[in-house]
């Protein structure tokens, strides 16, 4: 009886041994966190496609949700929240995939600590966005030079090192000719961000700005309705955080108006490991 015991025993503990070091769950399942809103949560699911561990049905595109997954692993699972939330969520998932300004604002080191990155495709560039209507007011124009600076490219390539890559194709000195500066000298332009890098970019922007008596002030957002909730009203004149895809998305569930004026930067996006080390699980 004793001897059956101590089988018992020793099984048990090899098997708990066994899903220490894999990090999965008792069943095999691997899950991977993925944001839930409509385009991250499709461009998640393409960096899964070109690296094949997933297939999507045909035509799936910048609008892929996991109901259009085709073919997965087996043991593959997936679970979708919010994309603010996935660093403090990845301790309890196995991988998860995150935007680069999330994992930047985590303390994370996206291009050392992610073991798959999407590729700087400027389709995800983020965007200048206002009012439709308001490309060509001097506010605006003046803001995007400042944001098409050089001194901005040097900044995103000094400080990012890769993780937020400059999609500026030629950047300006900072001011455009077409601008009467003096006519806005002691007016506040107003816009929207979400923290890093967008607010940090933004500093560099007012420093310009202000060389020119151009007061630019900063509304930080944590969330990505609101900051085109209050452009659209005229609350704000612009916002900075966002690219074009799910932009065109928002209008089309929100009935909003808003507009890109300029690309500014791409931050490529990771798959991080979380109770996984490296890729081993997926294959």
């Amino acid at each position: 009886m004793k001897k059956i015991t101590s089988l018992i025993l020793t099984s048990i503990l090899a098997l708990s041994l066994v899903f220490s070091f894999t990090g999965c769950s008792k069943d095999g399942t691997i899950v991977i966190g993925v944001p839930n809103d409509t385009t991250n949560e499709a461009r998640a699911l393409l960096l899964l496609q070109e690296n094949g561990i997933i297939t999507l049905k045909e035509g799936a595109d910048i609008t892929a949700t996991i109901r259009d997954i085709e073919t997965k692993p087996q043991h593959l699972e997936f679970k979708e929240i919010e994309a603010a939330q996935l660093p403090a969520a990845l301790q309890d998932l196995d991988y998860a995939i995150i935007n680069s300004n999330y994992a930047i604002d985590a303390g994370m080191k996206p291009l050392e600590e992610s073991l798959l990155t999407e590729s700087s495709s400027s389709a995800y560039s983020n965007i200048l966005a206002v009012k439709a209507g308001n490309e060509s007011s001097p506010q605006v124009l003046a803001l995007k030079a400042a944001l098409e600076s050089q001194e901005v490219a040097d900044y995103i390539t000094e400080n990012y090192g890769g993780a937020v890559i400059s999609t500026v194709e030629a950047p300006t000195n900072g001011f455009d000719p077409t601008v009467d500066y003096s006519a806005l000298a002691g007016q506040t332009i107003k816009v929207g961000a979400s923290p890093a890098p967008h607010t940090d970019i933004l500093k560099i922007a007012r420093d310009i700005l202000a060389s020119k008596d151009i007061t630019l002030e900063i509304v930080e957002f944590t969330d990505y309705v609101q900051p085109n909730l209050v452009v659209d009203s005229g609350e704000l004149d612009a916002n900075y955080f966002q690219h074009l895809p799910y932009l065109e998305d928002f209008n089309s569930q929100n009935g909003t108006s808003l507009v890109s004026v300029s690309a500014i930067h791409v931050e490529p996006m990771g798959l991080y490991g979380g109770k996984q080390t490296s890729l081993d699980a997926l294959k």
